[in-house]
């Protein structure tokens, strides 16, 4: 008791989180949840959500003082307060009047300002959801050339041909501009496609949706459209086969999960029980129990049920064991954090604090024939690592030797066998698959808030080193990997809600 004592009270201390209300006009707003150490901005975000006031024109006043956009200055927050807030509704953001400054017209300077930061994406009203998922997926590079090269006219247009030519759009103009911009179309494609998503309340302001249905919806959507690039060929494969062919959501999102065993606890006599199905994400179910990421995938590969024993004429006690007999390059893992809660009929939040790897290793996961073909490759990891580790002793050993931190480790060329590709990740006979068992932590949605119809979602992805990017709206701002270790559930801070996980790749040094 003293120790979760002592963990809660170390939570309020680095967050102070506030329980606010707000009245605006006729209405009150209550139960606001404010997180002081964040900017104000993103409180006037959270306004905006509710009442489809724009920050800019909103006036947030408490016993004289108003609140300013950039810091909190004077204005002291506390839990239980009541503020007040003025300003009027208006359109929605329009285009930019000034014109858009493309890459190939900006200066070298405009453009290593470009690059700092990705493109930001304004909130059209409780739009965080589709914002953050879309920032997600936009950090997968072969997603983005497949897009790119994707023929809008070869495809009839149904909806996933919509959704799939709006995404390619919107990540073309992200491309081209430094500025925030609103993503009105591809908004407006996705309420045209999926109705539930522009479901609107009582004020006519948009609904909050789920990210991780956004997510599904959008990625069963690529899957339809999205043909499959040839291994060695610069080419889509097209005409009648490309629908009977897997394309590239297939090949480099599914993983094909492969049902080992059904066995009953009482009749281990009975024959096994055997099947396929391809996932596009690995769940990872929540409990009192499961402290860990790896504990909540086990437990969804590996449970008990309850059906019919043909031997024994009656209910029985069934072992199911599953196993992944396929990695696809981008691991996609959900965390099962919301569950129904009758009295209140909605997606409650469990508040669980449950820890996520920033290096990913799926071999336990694994059929014991795709442990075997991931072998080679993993050896020459350990190799790798070996040689490091043996360079950095022998530094130590010699004490007038400086050490230079910053200089990469020397290491000797690597020449894949015969039966590789020369990519650093994929098997030949397996196109957009994973061929160690090891990732890395690309990207991160989060869930701030007390279910999946509320709060905020955000996205933080990975820019290059040690350095992330926090998705806010149009404020993107730099972290660090340290930011992203504290997403697990730091009380009422941003919680890890989708990981997506990024090939590990082997350091080859150029023949040059």
């Amino acid at each position: 008791m003293i120790t979760k004592f002592c963990f809660f009270n170390v939570i309020s201390f680095l967050h102070s989180f506030e329980i606010v209300s707000v009245f605006f006009g006729r209405e009150k707003f209550e139960n606001i949840e404010v997180d002081s150490d964040e900017s104000p901005e993103l409180f006037k975000a959270q306004l905006f959500a509710l009442s489809g006031v724009a920050p800019e024109r909103q006036k947030i006043m408490f016993k004289g003082s108003v609140l300013k956009d950039k810091d909190w200055g004077n204005f002291k927050l506390k839990s239980g307060i009541t503020l007040l807030m003025m300003g009027s509704v208006g359109e929605l953001p329009q285009a930019p009047a000034e014109k858009t400054v493309f890459v190939e017209d900006m200066t070298e300077a405009q453009l290593a300002s470009a690059y700092e930061m990705p493109t930001g994406l304004q909130n059209l009203g409780n739009t965080c959801y589709m914002n953050a998922t879309v920032q997600c997926l936009r950090n997968v590079p072969e997603l983005k050339d497949a897009l790119a090269k994707y023929n809008s006219f070869f495809f009839p247009t149904d909806s996933a041909h919509s959704i799939t030519v709006a995404l390619r759009d919107l990540y073309k103009i992200m491309d081209k501009t430094p500025d925030s911009l609103p993503p009105i179309i591809f908004l407006q494609i996705l309420h045209s496609v999926f109705f539930f998503f522009a479901e609107k309340t009582e004020q006519g302001i948009y609904m909050q949706q789920d990210a991780n249905e956004c997510w599904t919806q959008i990625i069963r959507m690529l899957q339809q459209k999205i043909p499959a690039i040839k291994p060695d060929e610069n080419f889509f494969y097209s005409g009648a086969g490309a629908a009977a062919a897997k394309g590239f959501i297939d090949f480099f999102f599914g993983e094909r999960s492969v049902q080992d065993s059904m066995k009953c606890n009482e009749a281990p006599e009975e024959l096994f029980l055997k099947s396929k199905e391809t996932l596009f994400q690995l769940s990872c179910f929540i409990s009192q129990d499961v402290k860990y990421m790896h504990t909540g995938l086990k437990s969804r590969l590996e449970e008990t049920i309850e059906k019919r024993s043909p031997t024994l004429g009656r209910d029985a006690v069934y072992t199911k064991t599953s196993k992944l007999s396929r990695l696809p390059a981008y691991l996609t893992v959900q965390f099962v954090r919301f569950y129904f809660k009758e009295k209140d009929a909605i997606n409650a939040f469990f508040f669980k604090d449950v820890k996520f790897p920033m290096s990913l290793d799926v071999f336990e996961l694994c059929t014991e024939e795709l442990q075997q073909k991931l072998l080679p490759v993993r050896k020459k990891f350990k190799e790798l690592e070996d040689k490091k580790v043996e360079e950095a002793a022998n530094r130590k050993k010699d004490f007038f030797q400086p050490m230079d931190v910053d200089k990469k480790t020397k290491l000797e060329p690597f020449s894949f066998p015969d039966d590789f590709t020369q990519s650093k990740f994929l098997f030949p006979d397996f196109f957009g698959s994973n061929n160690s068992g090891y990732y890395e932590l690309t990207a991160v949605l989060t869930h701030q808030g007390r279910s999946s119809s509320s709060g905020h979602y955000l996205a933080w992805v990975f820019f290059k080193g040690d350095d992330w990017v926090k998705c806010v709206f149009f404020n993107m701002s730099n972290v660090t990997t340290e930011d992203i270790i504290k997403l697990f559930f730091f009380g009422n801070w941003h919680c890890a809600y989708v990981l997506l996980y990024r090939p590990r790749q082997l350091e080859v040094e150029d023949d040059n």
